[in-house]
C-alpha cells in the first residue's frame, strides 16, 4: 500500500504572531523568529524533510521560514492563513473591546465569519481538500504554514469535530507528522532525529 509521509511546520514568529493580530502572516519573520529558524535547521536538520518536497503558503511568514530552514518550496494556495475581514491586522484585545459579541461568535461558532472574511469551518474545507489529495501519493511533503492551518489540518486528518480546534495547540516552528495510507491519516508522534 502506498503511503505518504507529510510533515506540517508552523511558521516562525512574526511580530502580528506575538501581538495576537489577525493575519499578520503577511509579515516576515521578525527577529526573534528568524533565529529560531535558523537555530532549528542548524540543530538537526534530520528531522526537517530537507530531501523531501516542500510546499508552503503564500504568507512571507511561511516563504522566510522555508527559507531559513534551507527548504525550496512551491507555493500552495490552499495552505494560506484564514482571511481575516475587516479584522486583518487588528489585535484580538481591540476586537474584544469594540465588537464583543463578534468575537464570541467567532471564538465559539466555527461556521461564523462576522468579519466579512473566511470562516474556520471554510478554511477546514479548503485546507482538508488539499490535505486529502496527498493521501496515498507515495512521497515525503513538507508543508508550511499558519499555525491556525496546522490546527484546522490535524482536526480533519483525524476526522475530529471542528469545534477541536481550539484544543490543539500549535506554537510557532511546530513540527506534525501525518502519513496517509488508503483513506485514513494516522498522527504520528516522535522525538526529532538529530543529525
Amino acid at each position: 500500500m502506498t503511503a505518504t509521509s507529510l510533515r506540517l511546520v508552523a511558521h516562525a514568529h512574526t511580530t502580528a504572531l506575538r501581538r495576537a493580530r489577525f493575519g499578520g502572516s503577511d509579515d516576515g519573520l521578525d527577529e526573534g523568529g528568524l533565529r529560531a529558524a535558523l537555530a532549528l535547521a542548524q540543530a538537526g536538520r534530520g528531522h526537517l524533510g530537507v530531501d523531501d518536497a516542500c510546499v508552503s503558503s503564500p504568507a512571507a511568514a511561511a516563504t522566510d521560514t522555508a527559507d531559513a530552514l534551507g527548504l525550496l518550496p512551491t507555493i500552495e494556495a490552499a495552505l494560506a492563513d484564514c482571511d481575516y475581514g475587516d479584522w486583518t491586522g487588528r489585535s484580538v484585545e481591540e476586537i474584544a473591546v469594540e465588537q464583543p459579541q463578534a468575537l464570541h461568535e467567532w471564538m465559539s461558532e466555527p461556521e461564523s465569519a462576522p468579519h466579512g472574511g473566511e470562516s474556520v469551518a471554510a478554511v477546514r474545507g479548503r485546507v482538508g481538500a488539499w490535505l486529502d489529495g496527498q493521501r496515498g501519493a507515495d512521497r515525503r511533503l513538507t508543508a508550511i504554514a499558519h499555525p491556525l492551518v496546522i490546527r484546522v489540518a490535524v482536526v480533519h486528518a483525524l476526522d475530529l469535530p471542528l469545534a477541536t480546534y481550539r484544543q490543539v495547540d500549535v506554537a510557532p516552528l511546530a513540527i506534525v507528522r501525518l502519513t496517509g495510507r488508503g483513506a485514513r491519516w494516522h498522527l504520528r508522534l516522535g522525538a526529532p532525529r538529530v543529525d
